[in-house]
């Protein structure tokens, strides 16, 4: 398999641009909820993003809570998604694209309080000419730190097709 080095994807580089603004994360978060509305759901605010890494908060409000009082086990999938789907386009080089083709969740524990969701890479795979599944961690954490809900991605990553 031969890496490739290829220039980061749009997204990546759109933040980029934004993180040295005031504000810039926000703006960049009602960007991606533009083009994906569904994320706006759980009202999430991308505090970091890097290749191999993305860190997204929200609150627990009442709208993401569950009969119970605890965050919704739905909101949990839909914060694993944003940092897992995020991560990914700042991981994969521009001459690939990707599509989710799978989550796989664990319900370990149950969150009151705002959540935070990590997904991580570590270390990132090389990405060649042949397609791979590339399978994504993501935590959600509650705000003491807790796991309390992790989910693995399965992306299907393939080199985009020559125009």
């Amino acid at each position: 398999m031969t890496v490739d080095t290829a220039s980061p994807g749009k997204i990546f580089t759109i933040w980029k641009t934004l993180e040295k603004l005031p504000f810039g994360n926000w703006l960049f978060t009602r960007a991606v909820c533009f083009k994906v509305p569904y994320f706006r759901t759980v009202h999430p605010l991308i505090r970091e993003l890097a290749p191999g890494l993305c860190r997204v908060s929200a609150p627990n409000r009442r709208g993401v809570r569950n009969h119970l009082g605890t965050y919704h086990a739905i909101a949990s999938c839909n914060m694993a998604e944003i940092a897992g789907g995020i991560m990914t386009d700042a991981t994969v080089p521009s001459t690939h694209r990707w599509i989710p083709a799978g989550m796989a969740v664990e319900y370990k524990d149950r969150a009151t309080t705002g959540v935070t969701s990590i997904a991580r890479l570590d270390p990132i795979p090389e990405f060649g000419e042949e397609p791979m599944d590339l399978v994504v961690p993501v935590d959600v954490l509650d705000a003491d730190g807790n796991v309390f809900f992790s989910a693995e991605i399965t992306m299907y990553v393939s080199r985009k097709k020559a125009r």
